[in-house]
C-alpha cells in the first residue's frame, strides 16, 4: 500500500492557527518565507529531517486560506513513480490538477482530484 506522509489545511490568520495547534497538541511550527509561499509546517511527531520518526506517523502544514472554495484539507500520498500513478489516476477518472512539480530536496509533486471533487497529492521523494 502506498501510504499518507503529509497533510496541509488552509489558515485564515497563521498566528492564531500556531497558537491554537501549539497549544491544543503540542505541535511544533515553523513559518517558511516568501519563496516558499509562506507556508507554515507542522510537525505532529518527533522528527527527523522533516521525516516522522515513528512509522504511522504524519507531518504537515498550513497554506493561505484565500476565500476560493477548491481550498481544502488535503494528503499527500507517497508514491515510487508519479508518472505511472498520474496515468493510473486518469485511467481510473480521476483529474491532473496541473503540472508534475520538481520540489528541490523533497522529490517530484503532484496534485489531483478523486472521482468525488477531493483534491489529493503525490509525492515521490527525492532519492
Amino acid at each position: 500500500m502506498d501510504p499518507v506522509v503529509h497533510f496541509e489545511m488552509p489558515a485564515e490568520d497563521r498566528k492564531r492557527m500556531i497558537s491554537f495547534y501549539s497549544q491544543v497538541f503540542g505541535w511544533e511550527t515553523k513559518q517558511l518565507g516568501p519563496e516558499m509561499g509562506d507556508f507554515v509546517t507542522a510537525n505532529t511527531t518527533e522528527s527527523g529531517n522533516s521525516v516522522p520518526k515513528k512509522p504511522g506517523t504524519i507531518n504537515g502544514g498550513f497554506y493561505q486560506k484565500t476565500g476560493d472554495v477548491s481550498q481544502t484539507t488535503t494528503v499527500t500520498i507517497q508514491v515510487n513513480d508519479i508518472k505511472a500513478y498520474r496515468d493510473r489516476i486518469v485511467k481510473a477518472g480521476g483529474r491532473i490538477s496541473g503540472d508534475i512539480m520538481d520540489m528541490p530536496g523533497l522529490g517530484l509533486f503532484l496534485s489531483f482530484f478523486d472521482t468525488e471533487g477531493n483534491r489529493v497529492n503525490l509525492m515521490q521523494p527525492a532519492r
